[in-house]
């Protein structure tokens, strides 16, 4: 699998540092507000990717952390009378219905920034007496002329940054906050350096380390961090450990709307909640499948109309596979198992290739309308449907989608198949193959595929 690295610029061949697993750490939403379509396609992006590692066999930890304590989050909680913790509330639980609507897979963490002030305390002490930080006037600034490698990933030269945070006792215009001093109507934890409050870019760096250590194998979010967000938590988290930040830098494309990013600021958001009241889960998960997550897009309501009718499509043709399959007989005359596995081979290079989902898509559409002519045509082999349930089991890992069509299995019958899969395995590994075959035959018939894959045998409900 290759993925287009933002460091290098180029595609590269992702391998995880340490075995099997993949430490991700993506940065998640500040929480003043709804989400809208544009942060979920940051999140809906990592969320295919999670899934499409786990599918093949990566063991991922993944974290995603909330931001809700930053300049914006204090002025409307000001505004309203209430703490920060009780405006965000609201907000946070908003973003976590949004997630489950949506079907995102929950991250193993999702660390909040005020619960972990003391991580960042701690790593703040550490990069100044690495000798990378100042103090001045309860504030804590990072010295970016000490970190000779300050702008490898925005590639903007030191002459043309300037923070965008306003600091009194700053040495240079670009330094940034690593903490601020407290201010009246701020809220404050103790620290070193007096009363105040963590910068923004200090969160990730001690949440990510805190959670996945010291070197990630991928942290993402949208393009519009990588400066200066994502800047400062390179030179940050470097200075503080002296060793790679970041192995593999993924970025989302942001999702524009009248010729601009969906932004609070400019007032040009559509919300997640808005869209759902319009169309389903399903059709919002498949519209963003459809769009390649590194490249801006424009937003189009008629884009979700498309794929609308599509999925319509793609659920049509599964319930009339299921069917099909059903009573269909065994006929190796008519056998097509080859060109259903071209159509797999084609759907994952397309994903091994910087995940590429759109081309991935555009093969099972393909695929789709091949099946529906086989089915159409007749004559059709059992071998054959139960491969084309294969390709969409493996469609359905890799999207979240045909959530609605899994067929709900009573545990006790589900212990039952298990039970009878493991008899078959000791059969197998006896060579009694003439019994084995005879339980695959029966369980087929009563709508359990099995399927071998070495030693271990992969069972799958479908009706």
């Amino acid at each position: 699998m290759r993925l287009c690295i933002s460091l290098s610029r180029r595609k590269e061949e992702f391998k995880p540092s340490e075995g099997n697993v993949v430490k991700m750490y993506v940065c998640g939403p500040t929480v003043y507000d709804h989400c809208h379509l544009g942060h979920f396609k940051t999140f809906m992006s990592f969320d295919f990717l999670v899934r499409y590692l786990r599918f093949k066999g990566f063991q991922v930890r993944y974290v995603m952390n909330i931001t809700d304590v930053d300049d914006k989050i204090i002025r409307r909680a000001n505004e309203a009378g209430v703490s920060i913790d009780e405006y965000t509330k609201e907000y946070i639980r908003s973003f976590l219905e949004d997630m489950d609507a949506l079907g995102l897979i929950k991250p193993d963490f999702m660390p909040r920034a005020t619960e972990h002030i003391n991580d960042m305390i701690k790593l703040i002490s550490r990069i100044i007496d690495n000798g990378y930080a100042y103090v001045s006037n309860g504030n804590v600034y990072f010295d970016v002329e000490k970190f000779k490698d300050y702008g490898k990933l925005s590639r903007i030269s030191k002459e043309q940054m300037i923070s965008e945070e306003e600091g009194e006792g700053k040495r240079n215009p670009a330094d940034f906050a690593l903490w601020k001093a407290w201010k009246p109507g701020e809220p404050y934890w103790n620290s070193p350096w007096g009363k105040g409050r963590p910068g923004w870019h200090i969160e990730c760096s001690a949440m990510s380390m805190r959670y996945l250590g010291e070197t990630l194998d991928i942290h993402g979010g949208g393009s519009d961090l990588i400066f200066p967000h994502h800047e400062n938590e390179i030179a940050q988290s470097e200075a503080a450990t002296g060793k790679k930040f970041v192995r593999f830098w993924i970025h989302v494309g942001t999702l524009n709307f009248k010729m601009e990013k969906m932004s609070k600021s400019i007032g040009n958001v559509i919300l997640i909640k808005e869209v759902l009241k319009r169309y389903s889960p399903e059709v919002i998960r498949l519209y963003y499948f459809s769009i390649h997550y590194r490249r801006p897009q424009e937003f189009d309501f008629s884009v979700l109309d498309q794929a609308a009718k599509l999925y319509d499509r793609i659920k049509s043709t599964y319930s009339l596979l299921l069917s099909e399959y059903r009573r269909a007989p065994d006929n190796p005359n008519n056998r097509m198992s080859d060109k259903i596995l071209g159509f797999i081979n084609d759907f994952l290079s397309a994903l091994d290739d910087d995940f590429n989902t759109p081309r991935a898509l555009g093969v099972f559409t393909r695929f789709i309308r091949w099946l529906n002519k086989y089915i159409a045509e007749g004559n059709l082999d059992r071998k054959t449907l139960a491969d084309a349930i294969y390709f969409y089991d493996i469609f359905r890992e890799v999207t979240g989608l045909l959530r609605e069509e899994k067929r709900e299995v009573r545990e006790e019958v589900e212990d039952l198949v298990k039970l009878i899969v493991n008899i078959r395995r000791k059969l197998r590994e006896r060579r009694i193959y003439d019994i084995s075959d005879y339980i695959r035959s029966e369980l087929e018939k009563r709508g359990v595929i099995l399927e071998d894959r070495g030693l271990e045998t992969i069972y799958k409900f479908v009706k």
